[in-house]
């Protein structure tokens, strides 16, 4: 796996601290940083997500693929799933993740709830390397709610 992030700053653009991430499957990803009013030059434009926000994002999109993929295996008639994740970060340097909350949003026709917990369970503990990954520094915690389709 590879990935190549690039500063798009250098180049005259309106952040000093956007980059552009080419991944090795080939697709792009614009990231940027928060506005720093006492020193602009450091700051970011806010165009684009934050580099934490699209780790985050990166771990909600690995559960949720193995959420859906177990339910569909065990032939459950999964029609939607979506994860909630709220983070916190340590107050000093180096900031990492010290809380993740995972709430999903799991809708299906007749998906049983055990169903859902043991695929919640199995994807934290043996199948997603991101959120397991995020553990070794971060709480992680997780919810869900079962809406009937």
């Amino acid at each position: 796996m590879e990935c190549t992030v690039t500063w798009t700053g250098a180049t005259g653009a309106r952040s000093a601290m956007g980059f552009v991430a080419e991944t090795g499957s080939g697709h792009v990803v614009a990231m940027d940083g928060a506005p720093d009013e006492a020193r602009p030059e450091n700051g970011g434009a806010n165009l684009a997500a934050r580099p934490m926000e699209m780790l985050l994002a990166g771990a909600g999109g690995c559960t949720a693929y193995d959420i859906v993929l177990m339910l569909k295996r065990g032939r459950h008639d999964v029609r939607g799933c979506s994860v909630k994740l709220t983070a916190e970060r340590a107050e000093k340097e180096p900031k990492v993740f010290t809380k993740i909350h995972l709430h999903f949003t799991v809708t299906g026709k007749g998906v049983p709830a055990a169903a859902v917990e043991r695929a919640i369970a199995l994807s934290h503990e043996k199948y997603c390397s991101a959120t397991i990954m995020l553990s070794k520094t971060a709480e992680v915690t997780t919810g869900y709610e079962l809406v009937e389709a």
